[in-house]
């Protein structure tokens, strides 16, 4: 059984020992897949770091994240587009709208939503989707960029039965992280209505930690906790979600 996180930051701890110690706790959880997004141009040598130390398990998506589209936006998305030429990824993301923050930037966040679209399709890769109060925005993105070349992941999904269907619909999978297992959320009830085949598993390690830790920092290894709460919900075992959604995620990564 493989368990597949398709989201998460690791990377942010530096320290070896500790970043030993989560990969250690992740083969013990049966975790045997990482796919980390960037954020920003600084954070780019940190995905490549937990890479290298890690090629067996780790593969790097390259992206900017919206919360860091600011004034300088060009210059982060040419540092970016740099090592994407330098280096073999597998998605280009976090990408996306975010309106949770600030609305200040938003004409430049859907510019830079497309051109990191374009840049995927050259490439023939996914994107991975980060959207935050911005349902609309995004999806209206999407529907002008669809075409046989555009796929990819709605990363940390928490809408609606209809917006999951939308988002199915424009072949994309949902990423299901920790939020299903928090009781108020109901998140639950919608995953439950979705099948399987159009689920991947996340962390977005170390936030949104699954119960029962959560309010702690979040990591990969705790992802078999969302896989047991969707597995509760299909009423089914975690061995049937591990296979399913692993086999969904190299659908997507080619991985």
């Amino acid at each position: 059984m493989v368990l597949t996180d398709t989201h998460t930051h690791l990377y942010y701890e530096t320290a070896i020992e500790k970043r030993i110690e989560l990969m250690e706790r992740c083969k013990q959880n049966n975790v045997g897949r990482l796919f980390l997004p960037n954020v920003d141009a600084s954070s780019v040598p940190m995905v490549f770091s937990l890479v290298e130390s890690f090629p067996d398990s780790c593969y790097p998506m390259l992206g900017l994240h919206p919360c860091s589209v600011k004034a300088d936006w060009e210059e982060e998305l040419n540092t970016i587009q740099k090592a994407i030429d330098q280096h073999k990824i597998v998605a280009v993301g976090e990408i996306g709208i975010d309106l949770y923050w600030d609305k200040t930037f938003l004409t430049e966040q859907v510019q830079v939503f497309k051109k990191q679209i374009a840049w995927a399709k050259q490439l023939k890769l996914p994107i991975v989707i980060h959207c935050r109060d911005a349902f609309n925005e995004v999806f209206e993105v999407l529907q002008q960029e669809q075409d046989e070349n555009l796929r990819g992941i709605f990363h940390c999904f928490t809408g609606t039965l209809e917006q999951a269907n939308q988002i199915i619909d424009l072949g994309f999978y949902l990423g299901i992280g920790g939020v299903v297992t928090y009781k108020n959320a109901g998140l639950d009830k919608i995953v439950a209505q979705i099948d399987l085949n159009h689920i991947v598993l996340e962390t977005d390690s170390p936030y949104l930690t699954p119960v029962p830790y959560r309010g702690k920092p979040n990591e990969s290894s705790y992802l078999m906790y969302v896989a047991q709460k969707v597995a509760d919900l299909h009423q089914t075992d975690l061995a049937t979600v591990a296979n399913v959604t692993t086999a969904n995620s190299r659908q997507i990564f080619g991985v």
